[in-house]
């Protein structure tokens, strides 16, 4: 009665050698074998690449290229003249699988450092209902209470889908996270040991005196070039429609104020450091548009 346990505790250690050396060797192939153009749009397999070349890494434990020196914090916030505690900002791209951590100092944000994404689910595009497996796009707030120590992925903060943007576009789902791991169903995969530091860094932004940190979700970085590569898109006017808020806190370095007005995103600029406010829907904030023809007016 026991042989088949047996023969499976035997298999145990090995077969799991043999899965993870399977699932690199795989990850290999599509990452460096296979032509991504081979079988249909060739972003989308560029894309599908890298996922299963990041999968095969960190199945065998090994950080992703790309990974900052995580034993060196304090040598690297003491580089930059950062301190642990100060308010931080996030940003994620989704094409280019990084997520950037800033931190602030002397009233503005400066980029700490940016972390290679293990992994995200779907496809470039926002999230629209539970269960499309999209990894969302936008701008998210995190406050204290949406931090999880206890993850089943190890660590994880909630972005806070639906924000007031989706709810009026009707889009749904929940616990959409960042968290530790490689694996997604429309979160973004850090690896554990890239969530620690990530949590590190946005817990004593919390125990000092941020309320909450701005999380800033794109598809790619948001130049014209890449804009114009992707005219197409059905999503082309949300896209631009982030890119306002992108450019406004690339010139202030500050997280914008976001309210939801109708079918878009309103920015305005921010005036403080500490404490992103909450996305609300509104339609009394100016665009950003408006403003800039307003003050050319004066």
């Amino acid at each position: 009665m026991n042989a088949p346990n047996e023969r499976k505790s035997r298999l145990g250690p090995g077969f799991a050698i043999v899965l993870a050396f399977c699932v690199f060797a795989a990850g290999l192939v599509l990452a460096f074998v296979v032509d991504p153009g081979l079988f249909g749009d060739t972003e989308v397999r560029a894309i599908e690449r890298k996922k299963a070349a990041n999968l095969a890494r960190a199945s065998l434990n090994l950080p992703l290229p790309g990974t900052p020196d995580l034993a060196g914090l304090g040598g690297r916030l003491a580089a930059l003249n950062l301190t642990l505690g100060a308010p931080v900002l996030i940003r994620i791209f989704k094409r280019e699988f990084e997520l950037e951590l800033w931190i602030a100092r002397d009233g503005a944000f400066h980029k700490f450092a940016t972390y290679p994404i293990c992994r995200w689910s779907g496809r470039l595009g926002p999230k629209f209902s539970t269960g499309d497996r999209q990894a969302p796009e936008g701008f998210y707030t995190v406050d204290n209470d949406q931090m999880n120590p206890n993850s089943r992925w190890h660590r994880s903060f909630n972005l806070g889908f639906p924000n007031a943007f989706d709810q009026v576009h009707g889009r749904t789902g929940s616990a959409l996270m960042v968290h530790g791991g490689c694996s997604s169903a429309g979160c973004y995969a850090m690896t554990n040991a890239v969530i620690d530091e990530i949590w590190q860094l946005t817990r004593a932004a919390f125990s000092g005196k941020q309320k909450r940190f701005q999380v800033q979700v794109y598809p790619f970085r948001m130049t014209d070039e890449v804009l114009a590569e992707h005219a197409e898109s059905p999503h082309i006017g949300f896209w631009r429609n982030l890119k306002q808020g992108s450019e406004l806190f690339e010139q202030t370095s500050v997280p914008p104020v976001v309210t939801a007005c109708g079918n878009s995103y309103r920015f305005s600029p921010g005036t403080s450091t500490e404490s992103a406010s909450t996305l609300i829907a509104d339609c009394a904030t100016p665009r950003l548009s408006e403003r800039v023809r307003a003050k050319k007016a004066l």
